[in-house]
C-alpha cells in the first residue's frame, strides 16, 4: 500500500481522505491532543483495519470522535445531567466521555464492553473529516501500538507508511498528550486517564470528582481495560526509560552517576530534564529540557516528540526527572511511567 500525505488548506484537498473513510479504508488525521488514525466507526471491518495497522490488541477500546453534538445521541444509551454538564464546559475539547453504548456501537470498538468513549475533538481538520464523511470516527493514537504517539504527520510515517491510505498533514498539534477520559455512567465522574482537562477542572464544575484505583493496580495482568491506554505498555521509546525521583540535587547526582555507568558499558544515555535543572547534566549523549518547570503544558507539549528523538539518536537509556503531580502534571506523570514500566529509582531526598 502507498501511503499518501496530503495538506488540508481546503475542503477539497480532504476531499481524497473523505473518499477513503466513506469506502473504510483508514485516515491519520491530527486532532489537538495528538494525530489519530481514523475509520469509520459503524464499520466493523474498518475499525479491525485499525487493530491490524497499529498492531493493537484487541481487547484496548477505540474513543469514537463526532463533529457535531447531534451525532452522540444515537450512539448512547442516554446523557446524564453530568454528562451534560461536562459537555456544555469542555465540548469540543480534549474530555473524553464514557457513557453505555447503544445496540449501533460495533463490539469491537468498544472490546466487547457494555460502553463506548466518545469525544469531540476542537479540531477544524478533524470536524471537517467527520463531518464531510458524514461519519463518526475511531480514532486512537496513529502509531505502533505502545510506541509514543505521534504529534507531527512525519512520526506517523514512521510508524505507519504502508499500512494505511492517506495522512493527512495538520502541523504540530496542540496538546501533545492524549485526552483526559472519564466515565459519567455512576453518580459522580471517575477520571479513567489523566489528560489536559484536570481532576481541578473537573471538580469546578461537578463537585467531587474520583480517580480509578486501576490507574495504580496496573500490574494485573487479567485487569479489562475501560479506556484506552490502561492496560498495556504504552508511550515508550526503543530505548530503556527510568524515572529519578528525590531532591533536584540527589536526582542529579544519581542521574550522573548513573550515566556513566551505563556508557562504561558503551551504552548512549538520554536525559530530560527542565529549564531550570538542565545545567546540572554535563554526561549524557542527548540531554533535554522539556521546557520550565513553572509551565508544566509545555513539559506535557514536549514529553513524546522527545522521546522519539532518542529513537532518532539510537539512545539505549534514558534517565528523566519527575515532576509535579498537579494539575497536568498528572497525565505526564501517568504517560512517563508507562514509558518507564513503572521503573523508578529513589535518588533520596
Amino acid at each position: 500500500m502507498d501511503t499518501k500525505i496530503i495538506s488540508a488548506k481546503s475542503d477539497k484537498d480532504l476531499l481524497p481522505a473523505v473518499k477513503v473513510l466513506q469506502q473504510g479504508g483508514l485516515v491519520a488525521m491530527p486532532t489537538e491532543t495528538v494525530y489519530g488514525l481514523a475509520a469509520n466507526a459503524l464499520d466493523a471491518s474498518a475499525v479491525n483495519k485499525i487493530f491490524k495497522a497499529k498492531g493493537r490488541p484487541a481487547d484496548n477500546p477505540l474513543i469514537i470522535h463526532i463533529g457535531d453534538i447531534n451525532q452522540l445521541y444515537p450512539l448512547v444509551k442516554e446523557v446524564s445531567p453530568l454528562a451534560e454538564k461536562l459537555i456544555d464546559k469542555f465540548w469540543p475539547g480534549p474530555l473524553t466521555l464514557i457513557f453505555d453504548a447503544s445496540p449501533i456501537v460495533p463490539k469491537v470498538v468498544s472490546a466487547g464492553l457494555s460502553t463506548v468513549a466518545i469525544r469531540f475533538p476542537n479540531h477544524p481538520i478533524a470536524q471537517k473529516l467527520i463531518n464531510n464523511s458524514g461519519l463518526v470516527l475511531a480514532a486512537p493514537s496513529a502509531n505502533t501500538s505502545g510506541k509514543p504517539s505521534p504529534t507531527t504527520a512525519r512520526r506517523v510515517l514512521e510508524d505507519l507508511d504502508g499500512k494505511i491510505e492517506i495522512i493527512v498533514d495538520g502541523g504540530q498539534v496542540e496538546v501533545g498528550l492524549e485526552s483526559t477520559v472519564v466515565d459519567v455512567t455512576g453518580d459522580a465522574p471517575l477520571i479513567l486517564r489523566p489528560g489536559k482537562i484536570t481532576k481541578e477542572m473537573l471538580e469546578d464544575i461537578t463537585g467531587k470528582v474520583d480517580l480509578d484505583p486501576a490507574l495504580k493496580e496496573l500490574d494485573n495482568i487479567n485487569y479489562t481495560p475501560r479506556a484506552p491506554g490502561m492496560k498495556y505498555s504504552h508511550y515508550a521509546p526503543n530505548a530503556h526509560v527510568y524515572i529519578v525521583e528525590g531532591s533536584v540535587e540527589n536526582v542529579a547526582r544519581t542521574i550522573e552517576n548513573l550515566t556513566l555507568k551505563a556508557q562504561s558499558n558503551k551504552q548512549k544515555v538520554g536525559i530530560m530534564a527542565t529549564d531550570q535543572t538542565i545545567n546540572n547534566y554535563t554526561k549524557g549523549d542527548m540531554i533535554v529540557s522539556l521546557g520550565s518547570d513553572q509551565d508544566l503544558e509545555s513539559i506535557a507539549y514536549s514529553l513524546f516528540e522527545t522521546l522519539r528523538q532518542f529513537d532518532d539518536n539510537n539512545i539505549d537509556i534514558v534517565y528523566t526527572e519527575s515532576f509535579s503531580n498537579q494539575g497536568i502534571g498528572n497525565a505526564i506523570m501517568n504517560r512517563l511511567t508507562k514509558a518507564a514500566s513503572y521503573n523508578i529509582i529513589n535518588a533520596g531526598p
